[in-house]
């Protein structure tokens, strides 16, 4: 489901505002955070069955965005340990993105 909703949201939205910036995808990722943060402390905190937790967060929220599990967890963890915090925020960001810069210029090397 989430990965349709993905899907569906992101078509939306590229087609309602086209733009160069990738609006789609960041209307996801924000809307995932904010559903993984609006959520969080409600599961937390009740009863809600481990199966449902895993299929909200693991399933729907997986397949609509990694970004909130990201977020998420970057969150928690700076409660109680803020150096691991920025360093899962430094390593995602910086070292994620410059591994996608790695991984373009090796396969232009080949094509």
């Amino acid at each position: 489901m989430g990965t349709l909703c993905r899907y569906g949201l992101g078509t939306w939205v590229e087609q309602s505002v086209p733009s160069p910036f990738p609006y789609g995808t960041a209307v996801i990722n924000l809307a995932g955070c904010f559903m993984a943060g609006l959520l969080f402390p409600i599961f937390d905190r009740t009863s809600i069955a481990p199966e449902l937790r895993l299929a909200v967060f693991t399933g729907f929220l997986g397949g609509f965005t990694t970004f909130s599990a990201y977020g998420l967890q970057t969150v928690v963890l700076a409660d109680a340990r803020p150096g691991l915090a920025v360093l899962n925020a430094l390593v995602s960001n910086v070292v994620g993105l410059a591994l996608v810069w790695v991984g373009i210029n090796l396969s232009r090397s080949f094509l």
